[in-house]
């Protein structure tokens, strides 16, 4: 009988569910909105219901379904207890347990950006590096890590946190206390913040009359191409920074390739890919050849749910 697998990844606002064949096909997709104010228990139901629907859609049989994984923010132990996940709400929540509960079949959990970066590496790359590490920009920034062709976790499981390194000690606080962190120089929370910021300085921008909450990385891609030179000069700084951080990672780990992915870049590759790839390669150790590679996923937002299936199967 042929096997499916579903793959689940999990955000602070949308459930997005993916279904596939044995050999991890995308067969098809479903989207539903996450209410974590509901709280978890509801989420679960959610997330099984997104994933139910899915299968029901295609005519499957619920016994055909091999195992589900799920991508979800936060911090995990090796039991798929979410330690914490702030956007959430969720402190020590079982999410293996339940799900099983729930769905009655096999349930793996890892964090959100290393299942992507799993997508990635088996799906779109074929497993061909030795080394790689996935950066994601979005509300956040986080990475995933490929070493010795296996997902890099650490010793507390939470290896990745790349977003939280420091590349400015006299820079803004950061919500985890630290200050310049990474991810305020980068992230989509970041650009539109100081886009808000160039707004009260008087800044010319074609955003000054939008309401920044409810604009996305695509409406700074708009105002670029109708040349919008304020949010070009954010974008660029964002890149800048990234580039730096890149190199910081490839003089730490000597990656073949470096993947960038998430909500800024998809919106954004073409503004930001070619700064990054030309920083990177400046501040990399001299001794590191230039042949390491930097690169946008093809996958956009199925990265999460392909590398869930890779999670499911158990590659």
């Amino acid at each position: 009988m042929l096997k499916y697998y579903l793959g689940i990844d999990l955000g602070g606002s949308k459930i997005l569910a993916g279904l596939f064949d044995e050999e991890l096909n995308l067969v098809g997709r479903n989207k539903m909105r996450t209410k974590p104010e509901r709280g978890f228990a509801s989420v679960v139901e959610r997330i099984a219901r997104c994933a139910s629907d899915l299968v029901d859609d295609f005519d499957i049989k619920k016994d055909s379904i091999a195992a589900l994984g799920i991508g979800t923010p936060g911090s995990i132990d090796a039991k798929g207890n979410v330690i914490f996940a702030g956007n959430l709400d969720w402190d020590n929540v079982p999410l293996r347990k339940q799900l099983e509960k729930v769905m009655q079949i096999p349930v793996s959990v890892e964090n959100d950006c290393n299942v992507a970066a799993l997508g990635i590496y088996h799906h779109e790359l074929k497993a061909k590096p030795v080394n790689m590490v996935g950066i994601f920009l979005g509300t956040g920034v986080g990475a995933g890590l490929i070493l010795n062709r296996q997902l890099y976790r650490g010793t507390n499981l939470i290896a990745g946190e790349i977003g939280h390194t420091v590349l400015d000690v006299n820079g803004e606080q950061c919500n985890c206390g630290n200050r310049g962190c990474f991810e305020l120089f980068a992230s989509r929370s970041s650009i539109f913040r100081k886009l808000g910021e160039a707004i009260k300085n008087g800044e010319e921008t074609q955003l000054a009359d939008k309401k920044l909450e409810n604009l996305r990385s695509g409406d700074l891609e708009k105002a670029i191409r109708r040349g919008d030179k304020c949010v070009a000069r954010l974008v660029d700084e964002a890149a800048h920074y990234t580039g730096i951080a890149v190199a910081n990672v490839v003089n730490l780990l000597n990656p073949d390739v470096v993947v960038l992915g998430g909500g800024v870049i998809d919106a954004l590759e073409d503004q930001m890919i070619p700064v990054i790839d030309k920083v990177a390669h400046e501040y990399a150790f001299p001794g590191i050849p230039p042949t390491f590679q930097v690169i946008a996923t093809r996958l956009g937002d199925n990265a999460g749910i392909t590398g869930a299936a890779v999670l499911a199967k158990g590659i």
